[in-house]
């Protein structure tokens, strides 16, 4: 999951292009079953497959030279991670709810190999993590601190959202720090954000953990506040 410059909200109805049976749909040596806090992958290890995750949310972070930490991407059902730098992962890639992935060889993503139906998928996957990637950086420069936040609720409400009446309820599995170092912001600038968002009933704190959209249109007018 990247945040990208577009504010329009489409309710999620099916995961994008996931395995259509997960891993029961699977061979079992394809199936990998991930739980919290361990590394599907290192940054720097061998890139023998990419995955394609049917549950779960996976955190994709680098540590910078300085010794800071990014958050790259978040990775959410109907994703595929894991795409090589050449023939290394270029990010550690950790568990943060349990999950599900099924995993692809790297020479799926060669036409000459495979079934071509999945080469297919995989390359149309790859060019959709560019895209957003770039859209995602567009955005990090562009935006307020309010903007990002509202867009990452955007986000991440059409991708896992609930509905619940007229609402939409979002786990939120990554701590704040973890979304201040997505959105390229100070933890305390991510909470009062969500303070914000919440004196303005445009959102309301079931826990820290779960958010529920009450007024998306407010929601998506924050988010382009000043665009």
């Amino acid at each position: 999951m990247y945040v990208t410059l577009s504010s329009e909200f489409s309710p999620a109805t099916k995961l994008p292009d996931s395995h259509p049976f997960g891993c029961a749909g699977a061979a079992p040596s394809q199936c990998k079953r991930q739980a919290v806090g361990t590394h599907l992958f290192r940054e720097g290890d061998i890139a023998n497959n990419i995955y394609e995750i049917t549950s779960g949310v996976f955190r994709l972070t680098r540590v910078l030279g300085n010794g800071r930490r990014q958050v790259i991407a978040f990775g959410l059902p109907g994703d595929i991670i894991g795409f090589p730098n050449g023939i290394s992962h270029h990010s550690d890639c950790e568990a943060i709810q349990s999950a599900e992935v099924v995993a692809h060889r790297r020479t799926a993503l060669d036409p000459l190999e495979g079934d071509d139906a999945a080469h297919q998928r995989l390359l149309h996957a790859a060019l959709r993590e560019i895209s957003a990637m770039q859209d995602h950086f567009m955005m990090l420069a562009r935006k307020s601190a309010t903007e990002k936040v509202a867009s990452f609720l955007i986000n991440l409400a059409e991708r896992v959202g609930t509905p619940i009446g007229t609402y939409t309820a979002c786990s939120l599995p990554m701590s704040r720090a973890d979304i201040a170092d997505f959105l390229g912001l100070r933890i305390e600038t991510v909470s009062r954000t969500f303070t914000r968002l919440r004196k303005e009933d445009i959102i309301a704190l079931d826990t820290s953990q779960i958010v529920l959209v009450k007024n998306m249109g407010a929601l998506v007018s924050a988010s382009e506040a000043s665009s």
